[in-house]
């Protein structure tokens, strides 16, 4: 399985804020859903988190912008795990626009894994920490 995941979306009206670029929130809705779905490729979906009774909470998100994206504009959103601790993980995001390769966004998301019962912190099980290669972005 790929430690860096690409995850494509085309901007749709609803991703628009007044300035007819897509809105900051549109954002962290793009990084959720690569997110979730680069977790799911890695045979960690929605589900399997719920059977084990614990998986991931945001802590904290950093986003920084570069260019605009536009109605109907393919972005992709590449992510990786970028360092996976006792009970935090670091994901990492280039957000770019297809058609030209512009980087839009950059943006990192502190992720703490829970217990869903007690909300508490619990250590990454073994199952899951080996499930996810990390990741050092080159510095190009």
């Amino acid at each position: 399985m790929p430690a860096v995941f690409e995850w494509k979306h085309v901007v749709e009206s609803a991703d628009l804020d007044d300035l007819q670029h897509a809105n900051n929130v549109s954002y962290l809705k793009w990084m959720q859903s690569a997110a979730v779905s680069h977790s799911s490729m890695q045979g960690w979906p929605g589900e399997a988190y719920q059977q084990l009774g614990c998986g991931w909470v945001v802590r904290s998100h950093h986003i920084e912008y570069f260019a605009q994206a536009r109605l109907h504009d393919e972005v992709v959103v590449r992510t990786w795990v970028a360092d996976m601790k006792k009970v935090t993980s670091l994901r990492r995001f280039h957000i770019y626009r297809a058609s030209d390769q512009v980087v839009l966004a950059k943006a990192a998301t502190d992720w703490a894994f829970i217990d869903y019962r007690t909300g508490m912190p619990k250590r990454v099980p073994v199952e899951v920490s080996s499930s996810f290669e990390i990741h050092v972005e080159d510095a190009s």
